[in-house]
């Protein structure tokens, strides 16, 4: 078993805990952390078949009282429909200021589990029990939640940290490939911005990673959750560094909205996000291109097959100025500098962009 302390203070610190097959230790971990409280949990039907049942034995087990409300698996469902839901599902459980929401599934539980507690009675405790990669790596730590408009990806949110994480890597073993390879994007995506050391360990090890060889996961899920918990300690509401996180999330974000969060899934968009900021770090001597084609093989050596979407450039271009990250008209994006630094770029100019985006959809 290993633990990560996300240090954000007295009242607000949490504790992150990884070992495999650690959901049967899931209430005693709860109540030796906050105590017995009344629990509701929210996951959706396929993760709460395969582990629903074990979270909710060890949570009666330790003597609270369990509800489970289930939302509609996919990304096209993480909106305000479902938090509506959700509150009355919570309504009905008469969950109380003292009682705990429990997200128990991938990224879209996370995010509508956490901003539904963020809400509800003005505020009340979310645990993140994270069942992918993705959400084990990067979104059930820091207290990001968020739901999806329209117009754009995650528009409508709060910070609110978890009071505690689980994160059982025996989860990954059930995970549909599509899934895990998408997780590996947001993986490769620490070692670019902020990690060399991290980026080699990839390379070296990245057989045994796309085999989902046990030993090697923990690792990898351990040295990402320790670096966003530093980030995240140095800069909760994303003022300044939390930002070099967005690695390519502002084309991706584009890609997911332009296939209605269907066509693409979201780790794959950030992967795709990542080659296209590569390629336009290189353009600005920001990068070189031996560390271009570093990156490329890596994400191919993990079985990430990169296929870049038939969209428009001035589709993907268009759908980035409505990210969350344009600030004052301003739109920032985060490159490489070199393999583990970062650069933020201000504005890098349509034509630029618009050519960078035709150029990564030819390789």
């Amino acid at each position: 078993m290993r633990e990560v302390w996300v240090d954000l203070g007295l009242d607000r610190s949490y504790k992150v805990i990884i070992a495999a097959g650690i959901l049967e230790e899931t209430g005693r971990l709860l109540e030796r952390s906050i105590g017995k409280r009344k629990v509701m949990i929210i996951s959706n039907p396929l993760v709460f078949s395969l582990y629903g049942e074990r979270v909710i034995h060890a949570l009666q087990s330790a003597g609270m009282k369990v509800h489970t409300a289930l939302i509609p698996d996919g990304e096209e469902y993480k909106n305000l429909r479902q938090v509506n839901r959700m509150l009355d599902e919570a309504v009905t459980a008469g969950l109380e200021r003292s009682s705990l929401i429990l997200a128990l599934g991938g990224g879209v539980v996370g995010d509508l589990a956490g901003f539904t507690a963020s809400i509800y009675q003005r505020g009340i405790r979310c645990i993140q029990v994270p069942t992918t990669l993705l959400s084990q790596v990067d979104s059930s730590v820091g207290g990001k939640t968020a739901v999806n408009h329209p117009r754009g990806k995650n528009m409508i949110g709060t910070f609110h940290q978890p009071s505690l994480v689980i994160i059982d890597t025996m989860t990954l073993t059930t995970l549909a490939e599509d899934e895990y390879r998408g997780g590996l994007g947001e993986v490769v995506k620490y070692g670019v911005i902020y990690d060399r050391a991290l980026f080699q360990l990839l390379e070296e090890k990245a057989l045994m990673l796309k085999e989902r060889e046990q030993a090697a996961v923990q690792e990898i899920v351990y040295r990402c959750v320790k670096i966003k918990s530093e980030i995240v300690a140095e800069d909760e509401r994303e003022s300044g560094l939390r930002m070099v996180l967005n690695l390519g999330h502002t084309f991706g974000h584009s890609l997911e909205k332009l296939g209605n969060y269907k066509s693409i899934k979201h780790g794959e968009a950030v992967a795709i996000g990542t080659l296209i900021a590569s390629l336009l770090s290189r353009e600005m001597d920001l990068l070189d291109d031996c560390s271009v084609k570093r990156i490329t093989a890596l994400f191919k050596e993990l079985g990430m097959a990169m296929s870049f979407p038939d969209y428009n450039a001035e589709d993907i271009y268009e759908g980035m100025l409505n990210d969350k990250k344009v600030q004052d008209e301003i739109l920032r994006i985060v490159l490489p500098r070199g393999i583990g630094g970062y650069e933020i770029i201000d504005n890098p100019g349509r034509d630029l962009l618009l050519n960078i985006i035709e150029n990564a959809a030819e390789l």
